[in-house]
């Protein structure tokens, strides 16, 4: 059987993932990109989504779709530059939750004896193992999938496939949450924690509050706009504190402006608390 009649087509949540990887190939071609990722083009054509298709002629669902492809970019390089300050500080152990088409194992330089774990359901998993076979693309790291719905028990199978809660571990669960209810969020979050010894790292990205509100109020049924359930806390910073979590958040204007990338429009609204976290388990 070839890969074209195993490959399982992308559906629900996790198609956003191509969604994802067909706004991270945009971001590579450009001449200034924040990141190259070689294999995005790969994934976003595997789920029919490359060539991109053109932008709405709707202005106001136009500036949606820009701004959801411009928070993808920007949480991708912070999230880049979490794990490279990660891996200098000596953490040779990464967890991907929700993994994806995340191809950070393939593109980013790794230091020697880094094992990287991908967690996610079968069907994504199984469709990006495909595209990785007929890319033959060699991972820079130990890479090791781990096949589990984040609703069951995950860390029992992260365990399983060679996870050590004993030395620090980097965790990034990045576009996640938001497709998670509220309860959902907290149990994953004990669960992180459980597993992370002093010293261990993790990046998050929160829906800031009223997203859901202004994107989602309208949105095509099936987009992921559509799907997003749950949104950061009033205090983000207080809530990680209370899980044993020094934690830092940054707004996405703040970033951009880092990164050469800055906002030009005013905020239509009030941007409270940044959505953008880094944390260091205490």
């Amino acid at each position: 059987m070839t890969d074209e009649q195993e490959q399982v087509q992308p559906s629900g949540v996790w198609a956003t993932a191509v969604g994802v990887a067909r706004v991270r190939a945009l971001e590579s071609a450009r001449e200034n990109a924040l990141f190259r990722d070689p294999l995005a083009q790969a994934f976003a054509a595997a789920g029919g989504l490359w060539p991109s298709a053109p932008l709405p002629d709707d202005e106001a669902a136009r500036r949606r779709r820009l701004g959801v492809a411009f928070s993808i970019v920007i949480r991708t390089k912070f999230l880049d530059d979490l794990l490279r300050q990660a891996s200098a500080s000596g953490i040779r152990q990464v967890v991907l939750l929700g993994a994806g088409m995340d191809s950070r194992a393939f593109r980013m330089d790794w230091p020697e004896g880094t094992r990287l774990f991908e967690v996610d359901t079968a069907a994504p998993l199984h469709f990006k193992a495909s595209v990785l076979r007929r890319e033959q693309a060699v991972p820079r790291c130990e890479r090791r999938t781990v096949t589990v719905d984040l609703r069951e028990d995950w860390p029992g199978a992260l365990a399983a496939a060679g996870h050590d809660p004993a030395a620090p571990t980097v965790w990034i669960a990045e576009g996640l949450l938001i497709y998670l209810p509220e309860d959902a969020v907290e149990v994953l979050l004990a669960r992180i924690t459980a597993q992370s010894a002093v010293g261990s790292r993790m990046g998050l990205t929160l829906g800031s509050r009223g997203v859901i509100e202004r994107f989602g109020a309208d949105a095509v049924p099936g987009s992921a706009a559509s799907m997003w359930v749950s949104e950061m806390p009033d205090d983000p910073i207080g809530w990680l504190a209370g899980h044993g979590w020094e934690a830092a958040g940054h707004t996405l204007r703040e970033r951009a402006a880092a990164y050469g990338r800055p906002i030009s429009a005013p905020p239509q609204h009030d941007e409270g608390p940044g959505g953008l976290i880094s944390a260091v388990r205490r």
